[in-house]
């Protein structure tokens, strides 16, 4: 059985996983090494993901076609849905997001977390009737993610919790604290909100300060170690150290992601080849990172790997 939305609100709450999709060499998903990197992250290290998110950005959602979808989800719920909560992300329109939406709940995911509608851009009311129509459409609970051209107003997010209870949490890639103190103003700290910037660790301390403590982080799949040391400090109010690692790693990392389109996910990839465990390319349209971009990341691990010791 699914957790409850209320138990999602209870469950999704510090580091959140948000997993890649491996590829085979001619660019078909490999599944085995899908539920051998899930098993990787949850079992490997003292600490594991609250959460894990599948078939998300990182997972490149906008690649997969229905039946890839479903037998990523499933695997991800067999593989660790019974030790942590499985969030399946869901996009595109509202008549073809009700598929995915469908077949996330049926291959046994805990949650969804909703993505803009594709390419067009509404008002507060069409965003209220498309995110409506999809929280409706299941009794998982659900997460929307405040970004492009779906960003909430908190009054909106209040209409849309108030039809539809299982609507529990916000994922934000926007960064307007204000907004988002409006939001906890009219819905309480058990609404779950979620620091879902680029590269989170770089704004982590504001977040945190605004009591938002849950984040997805950067460099997860391919430098564990660093992140679990992130998150320690961070809890434990330890600025120097926050610090330290933002100057050793995140923030270069971050200057190296924004060099091009879309490395957010090829980084991951390459990073991951690095470490030794190759999950293939990504899909067009994005591209796998160059030689000398490839040099600058492998000298971030070995920094990375030398701030977690």
């Amino acid at each position: 059985m699914p957790r409850s939305p209320q138990a999602l609100q209870v469950q999704v709450r510090g580091l959140l996983a948000f997993v890649h999709t491996p590829f085979t060499e001619a660019h078909e998903v490999d599944l085995p090494r899908f539920c051998e990197h899930l098993r990787h992250l949850h079992d490997d290290f003292s600490d594991s993901p609250s959460s894990y998110f599948v078939c998300c950005g990182t997972g490149e959602f906008w690649s997969l076609d229905l039946q890839e979808y479903e037998a990523l989800v499933g695997a991800a719920a067999k593989v660790v849905g019974r030790e942590a909560p499985v969030i399946a992300g869901v996009g595109y329109g509202t008549r073809l997001a009700l598929e995915y939406v469908c077949a996330a709940q049926t291959q046994g995911a805990d949650g969804l977390l909703i993505f803009p509608p594709y390419l067009a851009s509404g008002p507060q009311e069409g965003l209220l009737q498309h995110y409506g129509t999809l929280a409706a459409a299941t009794d998982l609970g659900v997460f929307v993610y405040n970004r492009d051209n779906a960003v909430f107003a908190p009054q909106t997010v209040a209409r849309l919790v108030e039809a539809r209870p299982n609507v529990v949490g916000l994922k934000d890639g926007y960064g307007d604290l204000e907004r988002l103190a409006g939001m906890r103003d009219l819905l309480g700290d058990d609404f779950l909100l979620m620091n879902g910037m680029p590269s989170a660790e770089m704004y982590a301390k504001r977040y945190a300060e605004a009591g938002i403590r849950p984040y997805s982080p950067g460099g997860i799949e391919f430098v564990p170690e660093l992140a679990w040391r992130f998150d320690r400090a961070l809890a434990q109010g330890d600025e120097r150290e926050v610090d330290c690692l933002i100057d050793g790693f995140y923030r270069p990392y971050t200057q190296l992601r924004a060099r091009v389109p879309g490395y957010g996910v090829a980084l991951v990839k390459a990073g991951l080849r690095l470490r030794g465990r190759p999950s293939g390319g990504v899909r067009p349209p994005l591209v796998d990172p160059s030689r000398e971009h490839r040099v600058v990341l492998a000298e971030l691990i070995e920094k990375a790997l030398a701030l977690a010791e």
